[in-house]
């Protein structure tokens, strides 16, 4: 006899191709439709439905009509034959020419003749399924059967236990809401249906195909509880009695729930629970000890404030909002006078949350509690408290911000703006350094209100202003800060007044000599600090630079000179988003920073000119230079290339400032030091700007990265050659970017800088380099530094090869370089000898350490055994290297992990006793994270681990103490109940 299954192989195509028709179809089965025995009447529906579910977009109206009358009256058939028909009913209800009222027909029969909570969950399912797809094609047929169908959906919900089958009915139910279906007198019982899993109680299982979380359920739930007014006097009853109870998850859906509420509801809803629901958020922000719950609970009282703001109040109607606030007051004032102050922020945040609503509620609190704090404030004489209440006023400030639009009525700001601004200057001036960050705070805020700024601006001498530069305690950034962000709303007063001030404090000599120069320091902060406007950076720039030069004539130290670079740098990163102010700072600092560069080079026997070329001055200019030249557009850019480059490679010196120089400048010769100023013009200009005589100045470069003997000029030659390889137009310059320099340049491995170029734009090159890299592995002398290039060709370029100096970096190099390159390099270890397996460890692990976590799960079963052989290494770095990139493993894949705890546990302790103290932090992390792993791997080492963490808690460093006690206790707790 021809099976079911393969009976089905055999029609549905006959009916998809149209040799067959459905009735024929029906015709043919008639064996198994008709049988009096359920089981074959069921397979025989089952195998019709299943045809039907493959071709119901082919059905005639005609065919659909006569499988829905007899779907309708199998649905009365044995309870085996139920499922069958229900799918069949399901592929029908798909169909575009269904008829008009078979949608209606099939679900009066569905809810009369099956009880659907009996049946099995994925029946239900199909159920709800069929009832989504006829809201969705007949909406005005169902809408037709008015309150019947609403209470018909009802009966087949009850009961409903299934997550995945509620995700669907909880759509139905805001279907039914959104789009307007008749509910009559079925609102309550609706709401019951649904109401009773409120709040969501579930916890998906391990490993669950479906995906379904608690707050898919909670999301879906809330948007029916909160998608109509109707549900009201039903909901915040409840509402109130969750928020009651124990349970810190029922109150955090309570509130969350009663948030979303308000947005819909208005003041006829609220009116008869204002009391309760006031007196459960101020219990609850009083005494609960959850950050969730009253952050929660500050969020419904903010929304049940707008709600109550946004009713439209009739003449007869009280006005709902003014007895809401006067009870807040009512509850909250008062402890804001209270002594020991117990209870004032609590009753802050609530009147913060209040007044956060909307502009009127802002204006009767404040006006109710502003004048009281601040005579709280002349009260208090202790720092502390002081502090308290202007944090507290500070917090109804920054609400203002919000309303600063609207024009303002008699708020508590309009009636007492000249005491707070006397509050605020005598926080300045307090002893407290935490008293001042918070009024330094106030005053940024203040200055950037206009309605209350004036009280402050209109003293001669823009006092408010002028306290910021009174205030710089050593090490604090707030006042430098607060300076920035209010420059650009008083440019002209800080252009006037206060760099003039800053200019003057820099230049006098009044300080001691040990204090000068940190009171230095801190002027050039803030003049780097106040420069976020045009017009103050043309202020500014200059009184830099003239101190730079000064430093330089007066032959000052290197670390006077780096704090004034750094300054340049933080306002070169200030303008880039500004096309006037990035090219103003361009042409006035690189020309200057050249000429004195310049003049320092061709002068370098002076004694007192040789500072500006340690390194360290060197390498601050850098970032300056380069900062003054990403951001410029290729017009611009292109224009200075023709002055910048012409310097280095004909030493023509005519656009610099003060050009007249003693000698020739010799860039590549006797003043080759200059070529790192060289590196931070070209390898941050964009790269669509030509760059003229590019190749001579690759010759130039490469030269120099061979030949010099200078670590820091060969290194910044060498990188320069790499960024201009890395930005090279592809298929000019025939073979430039194909060289490098030869042997190893002032420590740095070969190749390895020209090698990342070509390997970050995928240049066909960029094997060929990479395969000599590996070769060089093998060597006994070159082999350590060759492995350490691997590290510099997979980390990020803190200067030159990174996308902030438009550098060509595709997306994902780092996979594509590991997919090429680590096959060799793990060919290569096992065909070495033993005295370079080292160096192929090294190189591996480097790679591993930048490669993207998920990709090297992957790929860890393979090279697992390579990195434990890396941890026996007597190499500090493979060690170190190998830990860190272990450690993510150790979180992310405990399972392939736990395969090898045997020997992850014997190597993480013995490195645990490494002499270099970044190993054993790093071991004893791991030692942390095996914990991970699952436990009845790890209970057998449970003892041995705890006996050989005892050693490191008497380590001579902190901070592996600390990791030892960190590791040591996650030991102890391992198979603990609870864990």
């Amino acid at each position: 006899m021809i099976s079911l299954a393969h009976f089905f192989y055999l029609l549905s195509p006959g009916v998809k191709d149209g040799r067959w028709t459905v009735l024929q179809l029906v015709e043919a089965l008639g064996f198994c439709l008709e049988n009096t025995d359920p089981r074959t009447r069921g397979r025989g529906i089952q195998l019709l439905s299943q045809v039907l579910l493959q071709c119901y977009s082919l059905l005639k109206e005609k065919e659909v009509l006569h499988l829905v009358l007899f779907y309708e009256s199998r649905l009365q058939d044995h309870h085996l034959v139920i499922p069958s028909v229900l799918q069949g009913l399901r592929a029908l209800s798909m169909c575009e020419v269904l008829s008009p009222g078979l949608a209606v027909s099939v679900l009066k029969a569905i809810f009369q003749e099956v009880h659907v909570q009996s049946l099995m969950q994925l029946d239900r399912h199909t159920v709800y399924s069929i009832i989504t797809n006829f809201m969705n094609t007949r909406e005005e047929e169902l809408k037709g059967l008015g309150a019947d169908f609403t209470f018909g959906f009802i009966q087949v919900m009850d009961g409903e236990k299934d997550p995945r089958n509620l995700l669907v009915a909880f759509q139905i139910v805001r279907d039914l809401i959104a789009k307007d279906y008749a509910l009559g007198p079925f609102v309550e019982e609706l709401f019951e249906v649904t109401s009773c899993y409120f709040p969501v109680d579930f916890t998906p299982p391990p490993n669950d195909p479906h995906g379904i979380q608690r707050e898919d359920l909670i999301l879906s739930l809330r948007a029916i509880l909160a998608s109509t007014p109707q549900f009201a006097e039903f909901l915040l009853p409840l509402l109130i009695e969750k928020l009651d109870s124990e349970l810190q998850s029922a109150k955090l859906d309570s509130l969350q729930t009663l948030t979303a509420c308000c947005a819909i509801y208005g003041q006829k809803e609220l009116q008869e629970f204002l009391p309760s629901l006031w007196s459960s958020l101020r219990r609850e922000v009083f005494q609960t000890a959850s950050e969730k719950i009253e952050t929660e609970c500050l969020a419904a009282l903010r929304a049940l404030s707008a709600c109550l703001s946004r009713s439209v109040l009739s003449s007869d109607s009280e006005d709902l909002l003014e007895s809401f606030l006067s009870s807040i007051l009512q509850d909250c004032r008062h402890h804001l006078c209270e002594p020991d102050m117990k209870l004032v922020w609590p009753s802050a945040k609530l009147l913060q949350a209040a007044a956060g609503a909307s502009l009127r509620t802002y204006h009767r609190i404040t006006r109710s509690v502003l004048p009281l704090l601040l005579e709280q404030y002349t009260k208090h004489t202790q720092s502390s408290q002081r502090r308290t209440i202007l944090e507290m006023l500070l917090g109804f400030l920054e609400l203002q911000q919000k309303w600063e639009h609207v024009e303002e009525g008699e708020d508590g700001w309009s009636l007492g703006r000249h005491l707070f601004c006397s509050v605020v200057f005598s926080a300045l001036t307090d002893p407290s350094v935490q008293l001042q960050l918070v009024g330094i705070k106030a005053l940024t805020v203040l200055g950037s209100l206009q309605g209350l700024c004036s009280c402050c601006t209109s003293s001669p001498g823009f006092a408010v202003l002028n306290h910021l530069f009174t205030l710089f305690p050593p090490g604090s950034e707030a006042a430098m800060e607060a300076a920035g962000s209010l420059a650009p709303t008083y440019p002209k007063v800080f252009s006037g007044r206060m760099v003039p001030r800053l200019e003057e404090e820099l230049q006098s000599g009044r300080e001691s000599f040990d204090s000068q120069r940190s009171f230095r320091q801190r002027c050039l902060q803030a003049l780097a600090a106040v420069s976020t406007h045009t017009s103050i950076v043309r202020e500014t720039v200059p009184v830099l630079l003239q101190h730079l030069q000064k430093v330089q004539k007066g032959n000052g130290s290197a670390a006077d000179m780096v704090s004034a670079c750094q300054s340049l740098h933080r306002v070169a990163l200030q303008c880039q988003q500004d096309v006037e102010g990035c090219w103003y700072f361009h042409q006035t600092v690189v020309p200057c920073l050249l000429a004195m560069a310049v003049q320092a080079a061709m002068q370098e026997p002076c004694p007192s000119l040789v500072t500006l070329l340690e390194e360290e001055v060197l390498a601050a200019m850098i970032p300056v230079i380069s900062a003054a030249t990403t951001h410029l557009s290729p017009e611009l850019a292109a224009q200075s290339v023709s002055h910048v480059v012409p310097l280095f490679l004909d030493g023509e010196v005519s656009f610099l400032p003060q050009n007249s120089f003693p000698c020739s400048f010799q860039p590549f010769g006797a003043q080759r030091r200059l070529v790192a100023l060289l590196m931070a013009f070209v390898c941050s200009l964009p790269r669509n700007v030509a760059i003229p005589q590019q190749e001579w100045l690759l010759r130039e470069l490469l030269a120099l990265s061979c030949s010099c003997n200078c670590p820091f000029t060969a290194t910044t030659a060498a990188k320069c050659f790499a960024g201009l390889v890395n930005k090279h137009p592809a298929g000019k310059g025939a073979r430039a970017d194909a060289g490098g320099p030869s042997r190893p340049c002032g420590g740095a491995p070969p190749n390895a800088g020209v090698t990342k170029a070509l390997v970050l734009r995928y240049h066909p090159l960029s094997s060929c380099l990479t395969d000599r890299l590996l070769g060089l592995l093998s060597d006994m002398e070159l082999g350590p530094a060759a492995a350490d290039g691997f590290s510099l060709l997979m980390a990020e370029s803190p200067d030159v090869l990174h996308k902030g100096c438009h550098a060509d970096v595709r997306i994902m190099f780092r996979q594509r370089f590991f997919t090429d390159n680590v096959p060799k390099l793990v060919q290569g270890f096992h065909g070495a000898g033993p005295d370079v397996k080292a160096n192929y460890l090294k190189a591996l692990s480097h790679v591993l350490n930048h490669l993207p976590k998920p990709v090297l799960v992957t790929e860890l079963p393979t090279l697992l055994s390579l990195l434990l052989e890396a941890l026996s290494c007597s190499d500090r770095v493979v060690q170190l290297s190998t830990l860190s990139c272990l450690h993510p493993l150790l979180l992310e894949a405990p399972q392939i992990m736990s395969l090898h705890v045997d020997t992850l546990v014997t190597k993480f302790l013995n490195l645990t006793s490494s002499p270099t103290m970044a190993v054993r932090i790093a071991a004893l992390r791991c030692a942390h994270a095996l914990t991970n792993l699952p436990t009845t791997v790890l209970l057998p080492y449970k003892g041995r681990v705890i006996r050989a963490l005892a050693k490191p808690l008497d380590d001579k460093k902190r901070l592996v103490r600390k990791e030892a006690v960190a590791a040591r206790g996650e030991w102890f707790l391992l198979g603990s109940p609870g864990r």
